[in-house]
C-alpha cells in the first residue's frame, strides 16, 4: 500500500482508538443509570435516536445484549431525559465508529481482503476489555461489540452463515453469538451439506459443532474437514444450557426427546427427575420442541431460543449434569486467518502414520522437540482400510510461525499423509 493510504488507514483506527475508550465509558454509565423504562420502549426510542449509518435493527440488537445482561446492582433511578442525552450519545458514537470501520474495509477490500477478519475481531475484544472498569462484564461488552462488528459488516456485504440446523439449535445460537444478527442466516440440513454451501459460493462461511466436552467429538465433521478444501477459519466455545421443555408439567410427561448427545448429557438428571419418561434420539434439539409443541405429553431437551422459536414453556433450566458443558464450534470457509502472535493462535491439522514402529512416538517428537504444545489428539478410523487410522491434532501456534512450519515439515518424513486444516485465534 502507498504512504497516502497507510496513513488514511492510521487516522481512522487512531479515531476508533478514541471511540473505544468514550463507548465503554458510556456504557459503564448507562448501565447505573435507569429511567424506569421497559425493554419495549428502550429499543422504540433507540430507532428514534439514529441517524445512521448503522441500521435500526442493529442498534436494537446491541441494546437488547445490554438489557439480557441488566442494570449494575448499585444502579440508580434518573429523569428519562438524562437517560435519553445519554443514549443519544451513545448511539453517535457507535455510528462514528462504524464510519471509520468502513472507511477501513473499503480500502482493505478494494486489495482482495475478506469481509470477516477473525484475527482482527479478537484484537478488538481484547482492546476493550482492557480498557473496561466495569461494572459491565467483559463478557457483555465483549457480546455488545459482536453487534457492532456485524452491523459495520452488514453495511457493506450481508454475508451468508450456513449452519447445521434446523433453526434454533445450539449450532444456530453458535453461529449468532460469533457473527452477531444482522448477517443472512441458512439452515443447512447435514454437516456435508454446510461444507457444499460453502464451497459453492452459496454461503460466505458455515458453523458446525465439533465437540462436546461431556460427549465427546462429532465424528461427521471430522470426516468431513478431511475431504474438504475448506479451512478453520476460528472457533466459537459455547456453554451449553439444556431447557427441559413442554406444555405439561414434569409429573406427567411421558417422554423426552433430543439428540442423543443432549440426552447424555442430562442422563443423571433425567434418571433422577424423571425415571419412567421414555427417552427418544430425534435428529435435532429443535425437531424435538416442534414435537413437544403439538403433543402435550412429550418434553423436548433443547435452548431457550427454540423454547421462544415454538412458544412452548420451559418446565426447568440448566438440567445438564454438568455446569460446564461446553459445546466447540467451527467456523469453515476459505478465509486463511492471519497471526496472533504471542501463542494466541491454535492450528489444526490431521495426519496418517506411516506403518511402522515407533511411528506416532517420532510424530509428536516434532511437536514436543520444538516445545509445542498439543491441545488435542483424537484417532478416528481412516475408512479407506480396516486398522487404518487418521489423528487429529491441535497444537499451540500459526501455521506461519516458524517452529510449527519445521514441526509440520518433519511430519511430512515420518508420515503418508499430513493435511492442514487451519489456524485461527486461540
Amino acid at each position: 500500500m502507498s504512504e497516502e493510504i497507510n496513513n488514511h488507514l492510521q487516522v481512522n483506527r487512531d479515531a476508533i482508538d478514541r471511540l473505544d475508550k468514550a463507548i465503554v465509558r458510556r456504557l459503564n454509565q448507562r448501565v447505573l443509570q435507569d429511567a424506569g423504562a421497559d425493554e419495549d420502549e428502550v429499543l422504540k426510542k433507540i430507532v428514534t435516536l439514529n441517524s445512521g449509518p448503522l441500521s435500526g435493527a442493529s442498534l436494537q440488537a446491541i441494546y437488547q445484549t445490554l438489557m439480557v445482561a441488566g442494570l449494575a446492582p448499585d444502579a440508580v433511578r434518573v429523569k428519562p431525559a438524562i437517560v435519553d442525552a445519554l443514549d443519544s450519545e451513545i448511539v453517535t458514537l457507535f455510528n462514528e465508529r462504524v464510519t471509520h470501520a468502513g472507511a477501513i474495509g473499503r480500502i482493505k477490500h478494494a486489495s482482495g481482503a475478506d469481509y470477516y477478519d477473525p484475527t482482527r475481531e479478537a484484537q478488538v475484544m481484547e482492546a476493550v476489555t482492557a480498557l473496561n472498569d466495569g461494572p459491565i462484564s467483559d463478557i457483555t461488552l465483549r457480546s455488545v461489540y459482536r453487534e457492532i462488528i456485524s452491523g459495520s459488516i452488514s453495511l457493506e456485504k450481508k454475508l451468508n452463515i450456513a449452519y447445521l440446523g434446523p433453526k434454533a439449535t445450539y449450532t444456530h445460537q453458535a453461529a449468532i453469538s460469533n457473527f452477531g444478527v444482522s448477517l443472512n442466516y441458512e439452515a443447512i440440513r447435514s454437516i456435508p451439506d454446510v461444507f457444499s454451501a460453502v464451497q459453492s459460493g452459496s454461503a460466505d462461511y458455515g458453523v458446525i459443532p465439533i465437540e462436546n466436552s461431556t460427549e465427546g467429538v462429532v465424528f461427521h465433521s471430522m470426516d468431513t474437514l478431511v475431504e474438504s478444501e475448506l479451512h478453520i477459519c476460528s472457533q466459537i466455545y459455547l456453554p451449553i444450557e439444556h431447557c427441559l421443555i413442554s406444555h405439561a408439567n414434569v409429573d406427567a410427561i411421558e417422554s423426552v426427546r433430543s439428540k442423543d448427545q443432549a440426552l447424555g448429557q442430562c442422563r443423571e438428571w433425567l434418571q433422577e427427575n424423571m425415571p419412567n419418561a421414555v427417552r427418544v434420539d430425534v435428529s435435532s434439539t429443535a425437531d424435538a420442541v416442534r414435537t413437544a409443541s403439538e403433543n402435550h405429553k412429550s418434553a423436548a431437551i433443547a435452548s431457550h431460543l427454540a423454547a421462544n422459536l415454538y412458544n412452548v414453556p420451559i418446565q426447568a433450566r440448566s438440567i445438564q449434569d454438568r455446569d460446564d458443558n461446553v459445546t466447540r464450534f467451527l467456523v469453515i470457509g476459505k478465509t486463511h486467518a492471519k497471526p496472533l502472535g504471542l501463542g494466541r493462535d491454535k492450528t489444526s491439522l490431521v495426519i496418517s502414520l506411516k506403518d511402522e514402529v515407533g511411528a506416532l512416538e517420532r510424530a509428536l517428537h516434532a511437536f514436543a522437540s520444538r516445545g509445542i504444545n498439543l491441545s488435542k489428539i483424537e484417532s478416528r478410523p481412516s475408512r479407506k482400510k480396516a486398522w487404518d487410522y487418521l489423528f487429529f491434532i491441535d497444537c499451540a501456534g500459526h501455521f506461519e510461525d516458524t517452529e510449527v512450519q519445521a514441526a509440520l515439515k518433519e511430519l511430512d518424513e515420518h508420515c503418508s499423509f499430513v493435511k492442514w486444516l487451519g489456524s485461527y485465534p486461540d
